[in-house]
């Protein structure tokens, strides 16, 4: 956590008391936001001082601009000033930017079936995703119970994620439910960006309309469709 209030005292400002302990992954997705920026890690020290930044971002900006962009942010968020000397920025090779000097546009994975077959105490399930005009088969298999079936579904939809786009990079599923929420029910999902510049965690949901499993396949895309850019990259 980066502790806004110690950050305050060391520089002699007035401390709200109001003012809570901000978390790395707060600040990693407020800088998520930002359609340059492919991945972001936070590294602060025990007592919370931002230590280091380093950022994947696309070479569609100058660094000394991102750089800039990145302290607002922070700044503008947080309230927390950052020494640009802390901010590292890896850029991707122009070869990950369309001609037309775009931003490399967002990948929507598309629904195209989901099936699942029971052979005594196990299921298996699999689901098929059209990926950039292309199907991709994901499956699992696991205990016959109904929370197990939901991580299958889930882990279903991330296995055909997989098999799209370049190595370095993965999805692992954290967890998953059907939740009550008022007089809906809503699936959710959490899902864990694993790449070289460490972990990122991210939420879906989708409420449960046409079936059980098609929610939880929409819920847990629905976590990774603003990373799924990053695969490719």
């Amino acid at each position: 956590m980066v502790d806004v209030q110690q950050r305050r005292r060391n520089q002699g400002e007035p401390v709200d008391p109001q003012e809570t302990r901000v978390r790395a992954e707060e600040i990693e997705e407020a800088l998520a936001q930002d359609a340059e920026i492919k991945a972001a890690r936070v590294v602060a020290s025990p007592d919370g001082v931002i230590q280091e930044i380093h950022v994947l971002a696309s070479p569609t900006k100058a660094p000394k601009q991102l750089v800039r962009d990145i302290e607002s942010t922070i700044m503008a968020r947080f309230g927390i000033p950052i020494d640009h000397k802390k901010v590292s920025i890896a850029q991707l090779g122009h070869d990950a930017v369309p001609k037309n000097g775009s931003a490399p546009s967002s990948v929507r994975p598309k629904i195209i079936s989901i099936t699942s077959s029971v052979a005594g105490v196990l299921t298996t399930v699999g689901v098929t995703l059209e990926i950039s005009g292309s199907d991709f088969i994901g499956k699992a298999a696991g205990p016959n119970s109904q929370t197990g079936r939901q991580r299958l579904v889930a882990e279903a939809t991330l296995d055909a994620v997989s098999q799209f786009g370049v190595g370095g990079h993965t999805f692992a599923l954290e967890d998953v439910a059907v939740v009550p929420l008022g007089k809906e029910r809503v699936a959710v999902a959490c899902v864990t960006l694993v790449s070289t510049l460490g972990e990122q965690s991210f939420a879906g949901s989708a409420l449960v309309r046409q079936n059980e499993k098609d929610s939880i396949v929409r819920a847990t895309l629905d976590a990774i469709n603003r990373r799924m850019g990053f695969l490719t990259s």
